[in-house]
């Protein structure tokens, strides 16, 4: 009879030295995958600030960049919208100058911040109050 608690003290210590080892290996994957989403962080920032450095990085072919975004997109995972490789190790002074032609354009009207003149071709009051401006073409 003494074999039978033995062999459960034995079969009780292999179980918690599995379960630690499971614990520790869970562990160390969940601290590499912290690090690899904090350095993935930083990788976003930098394309998004345009802080790369053209001799550091190579960009991903188009082809790859696809089939990632296309998978995160059937897995219901969000997909940041980043410059492309291109635009972000062109030479700086290309970049400065693509940086001025996209801010000469005027900005869009804003549609429905002016008052429309009545019948009378007068614009009504500027008021804080925008309570009621249902009757605003009809007085004016």
């Amino acid at each position: 009879m003494t074999g039978i608690p033995e062999a459960f003290a034995r079969f009780r210590s292999d179980l918690d030295a599995a379960v630690t080892r499971g614990r520790r290996a869970a562990a160390a994957a969940g601290a590499k995958n912290a690090a690899r989403r904090d350095r993935n962080r930083e990788l976003a920032e930098e394309a998004r600030d345009r802080r790369v450095e053209p001799g550091r990085h190579a960009p991903t072919p188009g082809d790859v960049q696809r089939v990632a975004t296309g998978f995160r997109e059937r897995h219901g995972l969000p997909v940041e919208r980043l410059p492309t490789g291109a635009e972000l190790l062109a030479p700086e002074e290309s970049q400065k100058r693509t940086d001025a032609n996209a801010n000469s354009a005027s900005p869009p009207p804003v549609l429905g911040s002016r008052a429309v003149a009545g019948p009378s071709g007068q614009l009504p009051p500027d008021r804080d109050d925008d309570e009621d401006f249902s009757q605003a073409r009809i007085l004016y």
